[in-house]
């Protein structure tokens, strides 16, 4: 069985987000823990500046995803968690600008929070892919 994508053609329909998603029984789910923009020396990048942290938590996650054999196309949904003084606007155009073209967006989701792990967190993100 695949995966069934929900866009029921009475809702708005965005090539970057699914309205929802049905997993078959059989799948193996992986789950991508807050992503940030920690480096791998574990420097914040971009401290204040929220197109490059959001740049480096999405690099993060692909990291994550690669070492578990999936990449961008087998997410199924994606938490977006900013700091209320955040620029959605701006993470979200990272997030569209690296999702592109592909075919079978996942889920979004996106919250605003008074504050992250550390003060100078601008962006958190986890996800969940289904492995191929």
């Amino acid at each position: 069985m695949a995966i069934e994508y929900i866009n029921p053609p009475d809702m708005h329909a965005s090539p970057v987000f699914s309205q929802g998603i049905i997993l078959p029984a059989n799948a193996r789910l992986l789950l991508v823990g807050g992503q940030n923009a920690v480096n791998a020396q574990g420097e914040i990048v971009g401290k204040g500046d929220i197109v490059r942290q959001t740049e480096q938590a999405l690099d993060n996650m692909q990291k994550v995803l690669a070492a578990a054999g999936a990449r961008l196309e087998h997410l199924v949904r994606t938490m977006i968690i900013l700091r209320d003084d955040a620029d959605l606007n701006g993470a979200f155009g990272v997030w569209m600008q690296m999702w592109g073209q592909r075919p079978t967006p996942p889920t979004v989701t996106a919250l605003r929070v008074t504050a992250l792990a550390n003060p100078d967190f601008l962006i958190e993100i986890e996800a969940q892919a289904v492995l191929p």
